[in-house]
């Protein structure tokens, strides 16, 4: 029976998550003792104070943020295995539970390029590591695309930690967002600095999402529901995560590997909230026919059905849509289905068939053959791969 020290953020959903997943594995293979440790303990016991607490309890190991502090080889020569919940940098001496950071960038690219926007920018720390690698995925994917990124970066995370209410008021931030081309979208790094420009933006009247559409990290439900408009987030698969950092640290402490591997939470999928809940387009033809295609895609949606929609023929309309938006009509309409298609694969337990019908689809195999074309693999692979270890 093995006696865990969590020193985790048990306020954040992320946290909780990790601990939803760490917990389920516990009670598969274990099961196992934990000590609760609250992060101020980590402020005001020090590296010494937990190691020294580990070694009165007798704890076999430890999961938790570590503030990346360079005395933590003191524990790892006493002998006890423990994983960092990434904080500022990775550790290199033991496993980091960590994020594929760059393709959470991607994935916000991609959705508001999908969306119809030429101008973007991002928010975020540029001296933390998830923060960095998220702004350098979004970046990427935006360059590719031909646009560039505008940027507005606290320098020092704890010194903006420092006062939490400054963003309420006028600041360089709500500056920065007058100062950009509109319409825009904008990433932040996570959902507490998604809120941060919802409330900047509600202050500086910027209309959200008309001016300023705005896309979080980590979909903190409290934090999103909060938002001024509703934020949308990136979810991320974090009690899977939690669940193999469980794992990995079981085989530690039974020395069953002498090797370790950091634990990388994916991100699933885009929550749309009614921060982003608009197509970017001046072509007002366009943007009709967007919202033609979200409100029915329900409805086994045709090109034949949304050109009935606009007073263009099928060739004028299929030009404009793919010099506004980059992509034919057919397969906006596809991706669009095949993400609808993952969102239930991974919210439901219907079958491949079942939510085929709900999508308004007769011929599941069909619709299977473009799901691998979008993602890469079958509904059922995707479905085991995001919620194994659930």
């Amino acid at each position: 029976m093995h006696k865990i020290i969590l020193l985790i953020d048990f306020a954040e959903d992320y946290s909780k998550s990790l601990l939803k997943g760490i917990t389920k594995y516990s009670r598969e293979h274990g099961p196992w003792i934990f000590c609760r440790m609250p992060l101020f303990h980590r402020e005001t016991m020090g590296i010494d104070g937990i190691l020294n607490w580990a070694l009165e309890w007798e704890a076999d190991g430890i999961i938790g943020q570590l503030y990346n502090d360079e005395n933590i080889g003191k524990i790892v020569q006493a002998g006890i295995p423990l994983i960092a919940q990434d904080f500022k940098e990775r550790f290199t001496e033991i496993p980091n539970i960590t994020g594929a950071h760059h393709e959470t960038g991607a994935i916000a690219a991609d959705y508001f390029l999908k969306k119809g926007f030429k101008n973007f920018a991002f928010y975020g720390f540029s001296d933390i590591v998830w923060s960095r690698e998220r702004a350098e995925g979004f970046e990427e994917s935006i360059s590719r695309a031909g646009y560039e990124v505008h940027y507005f970066e606290n320098r020092n995370a704890a010194r903006a930690n420092e006062s939490e209410l400054w963003y309420y008021k006028p600041s360089s931030l709500s500056q920065w967002l007058l100062s950009l081309p509109r319409p825009v979208a904008i990433m932040a790094c996570d959902d507490r600095l998604g809120q941060h420009i919802t409330e900047a933006c509600r202050h500086s009247g910027i209309r959200i999402p008309e001016e300023v559409a705005v896309l979080g990290v980590d979909n903190d439900e409290m934090i999103c529901e909060l938002s001024d408009p509703p934020l949308s987030s990136i979810a991320q698969d974090a009690e899977k995560g939690g669940y193999d950092a469980a794992r990995l640290l079981d085989r530690m402490i039974r020395k069953e590997t002498a090797s370790f591997y950091d634990i990388i939470v994916k991100p699933t999928q885009v929550i749309t909230r009614q921060s982003t809940d608009i197509y970017a387009t001046h072509d007002d033809f366009i943007a009709a026919s967007l919202k033609y295609i979200h409100q029915n895609i329900d409805k086994n949606l045709q090109v034949d059905a949304l050109v009935k929609q606009v007073p263009l023929s099928r060739r004028s309309l299929e030009m404009r849509f793919q010099h506004e938006i980059g992509y034919p009509i057919y397969k906006y309409i596809q991706n669009l289905r095949i993400e609808k298609f993952s969102k239930k694969l991974l919210e439901t337990d219907l079958t491949v068939f079942e939510i085929a019908l709900e999508l308004g689809l007769n011929d599941s195999k069909n619709i299977a053959r473009q799901f691998r074309q979008v993602k890469g693999c079958t509904p059922l692979e995707y479905r085991n791969r995001y919620l194994a270890g659930k």
